[in-house]
C-alpha cells in the first residue's frame, strides 16, 4: 500500500514537472528563432506552427502532448 502512494505521488510530481518544461522549452525555440536561422519557408511554416500548438496544449494543461509538440519544433532548429 505505502509503494502505491509513493508511485502515485511521484506520477504527479513528474506531472508538475512537464508543467514547467513546456515554457522552458518555448523560450529555446523563441531564442533559436530570433537568430534567422537558416530554414526553408516550409520548415520555418513547421517550426512556428509546432511552437503555437505547444503553447496552446500547455495552456489546456496537456503537458505532455505540449512537450512532445514543442520538441518537434526543437529537432528542425537543432536545438537541445
Amino acid at each position: 500500500m505505502k509503494r502505491l502512494a509513493v508511485l502515485a505521488a511521484l506520477a504527479l510530481a513528474s506531472a508538475s514537472a512537464f508543467a514547467f518544461h513546456c515554457p522552458a522549452d518555448m523560450k529555446k525555440i523563441d531564442a533559436a528563432l530570433a537568430k534567422n536561422p537558416k530554414l526553408s519557408a516550409q520548415q520555418m511554416s513547421e517550426v512556428k506552427k509546432y511552437r503555437a500548438d505547444g503553447e496552446a496544449l500547455h495552456k489546456a494543461g496537456k503537458h505532455q502532448e505540449s512537450v512532445d509538440t514543442l520538441a518537434k519544433a526543437m529537432k528542425i532548429l537543432n536545438v537541445k
